[in-house]
């Protein structure tokens, strides 16, 4: 199973996942988050910061379309993950030129397929994340039950307060039929020390479990 691990700070952290055999880390780029990349690093360390297979997604909430097109030149990113209002309009304009991963903040009983059914079509991937007061992560878990039984027909990311003993939930959740479309799971505040300084101890049980 694929691993993303957000809100990465530390470069030297990035370099230990790819040493683990993480395929993403999230890098913030919303300025009121405590998790904001360029409050530790420039855009040059960003884009030379590369491994042997770790990919870099760029998470960004409500940004002008340049600014986002801008930034994955600059810095080097593989994904952008769209976590704000984002419209389909814009998604398709940023999905012509880098691949899409649209953010969906999830409340218990909501129909899921209804609320992406116009971002289908010009997204490459989904995220599934629990509804919060803003933007960020909420550290909570939804329920994940709401996406049993349904049928996505896209590859999503699984986030939403998953934390180090959930490995055998997720092994669960991944013989569900929904699960033919998980495509990763997404890990961040439940894996630190303080915002954006994660614990390596605890990322490299759990991804050696998860992928055991």
């Amino acid at each position: 199973m694929r691993i993303k691990v957000c809100g990465m700070t530390r470069p030297e952290q990035v370099m230990q996942l790819d040493e683990m055999g993480v395929e993403f880390a999230g890098f913030i780029f919303y300025p009121k988050s405590p998790r904001y990349v360029f409050s530790h690093m420039s855009k040059e360390q960003l884009k030379k910061l590369k491994g042997q297979q770790i990919n870099k997604v760029g998470v960004f909430v409500n940004t002008p379309a340049e600014e986002v097109l801008q930034m994955v030149d600059l810095c080097g990113l593989y994904l952008v993950q769209l976590h704000g209002d984002e419209s389909p309009r814009y998604c398709e304009k940023i999905s012509n030129y880098v691949t899409v991963v649209k953010a969906f903040r999830m409340r218990d009983g909501e129909n899921i397929l209804w609320r992406a059914k116009d971002y289908q079509d010009v997204c490459d991937m989904f995220l599934f994340d629990t509804e919060g007061a803003g933007y960020g992560g909420t550290g909570k878990k939804f329920n994940w039950n709401v996406l049993k039984g349904e049928n996505v027909r896209k590859p999503f990311f699984l986030s939403g307060g998953i934390q180090p003993e959930d490995v055998d939930l997720l092994k669960d959740f991944s013989k569900e039929s929904v699960a033919k479309d998980l495509f990763a799971v997404d890990i961040n505040s439940k894996f630190e020390v303080a915002a954006g300084l994660k614990s390596m101890d605890k990322v490299k049980a759990f991804v050696n479990s998860l992928k055991a």
